[in-house]
């Protein structure tokens, strides 16, 4: 177990730093390295302020949404759960549009900041709703509510976006999904969503273990399977709500990250402690090269991110619908 997560540190750390040299342009270590100690010449600001943002915003998205998708597996037992099940994204994306809309602005800071605000507010609509129809403790209530939401805000967000066209063409660099000409400043947005993350995961990890079982065994062991299942739905918002902030919507990597934590200590019984850290490493390593491959792959122009992660989702989805398994391992 420790040799595999000292592996993936490494790995992880090994793709930044490719990520600092790798784009349009190769820059050499010596070059990369001047940038990062004051340099400033024109590929120091490249480096600083274009490739050195996208890798730290990359590293907290990814590893938000690995293990948002982890959480959320874990608390529906659904294998295919992922962040957007929610809503998280299509109340993210009307906020981003209403606010474009009544207040004009167009900075990537205010994008995130009601991002993060109409993502918290779906979570909360969705859990009052399975609330009062008398699911709260029921996984798949909660994800009929999510879908059902989402399916009402997208279709206020498109009336809005034909209504303005310049909403329109604010939104559509924002809902790509991307972590290209990100500023810094929106890791405010996602570090503090990733701390309290990971930490109430770890608190909820024992519980976590449990969850795997029927809600009756659960609970004979002690467990407050209501209060767990919804620390965790809310933790798998904020965690989706702080990358959808910073990056906009990226697909696929909240349901692929949590499975390959899985493959890869197939063999060493992991318990949820274990799964979490490394899917936090997973994610953050998949978003990283994904975001390399998205710069070389049809240089010198710059491929979609969803396209990227698309190579990995797909065939993932493709195999798990094959093998029919209906709970989170």
């Amino acid at each position: 177990m420790r040799n595999v997560v000292a592996g993936l540190m490494l790995l992880l750390c090994a793709a930044a730093v490719f990520s600092l040299h790798a784009g349009l342009t190769f820059y050499s270590t010596g070059t990369v390295w001047s940038a990062l100690t004051g340099d400033s010449g024109v590929e120091a600001l490249i480096i600083t302020t274009l490739r050195l943002p996208r890798t730290l915003i990359g590293i907290v998205a990814g590893a938000s949404l690995g293990l948002s998708g982890l959480l959320m597996q874990y608390v529906t037992r659904n294998p295919l759960a992922e962040p957007g099940l929610l809503g998280v994204n299509a109340g993210a994306a009307l906020c981003v549009t209403l606010g474009i809309y009544f207040f004009g602005f167009s900075s990537l800071f205010h994008i995130g900041a009601f991002a993060t605000l109409g993502a918290i507010g779906t979570t909360a609509i969705v859990f009052y709703l399975s609330a009062v129809s008398g699911g709260v403790g029921k996984p798949a209530t909660t994800l009929m509510a999510g879908f059902t939401i989402a399916a009402l805000l997208g279709s206020f967000t498109q009336t809005l976006l034909l209504i303005d066209e310049t909403a329109l063409e604010t939104l559509l660099f924002w809902i790509s999904g991307s972590f290209a000409d990100r500023p810094l400043d929106l890791l405010v947005f996602g570090i503090p969503m990733l701390l309290v993350g990971a930490l109430g995961a770890l608190f909820l990890s024992s519980s976590l273990d449990v969850l795997r079982m029927d809600d009756s065994s659960a609970s004979s062991v002690g467990v407050n399977v209501r209060f767990a299942r919804l620390t965790g739905l809310l933790l798998a918002a904020l965690l989706s709500a702080g990358s959808v902030a910073m990056a906009g919507p990226i697909l696929f990597l909240g349901l692929a990250a949590p499975h390959m934590a899985r493959l890869l200590l197939r063999n060493h019984q992991p318990s949820a402690t274990g799964l979490i850290f490394v899917t936090l490493l997973i994610g953050a390593l998949i978003a990283v090269s994904a975001d390399i491959l998205a710069r070389v792959i049809v240089a010198p122009g710059e491929a979609p991110m969803s396209a990227v992660l698309a190579l990995i989702g797909v065939p993932l989805l493709i195999h798990l619908l094959r093998q029919k398994r209906g709970f989170a391992q």
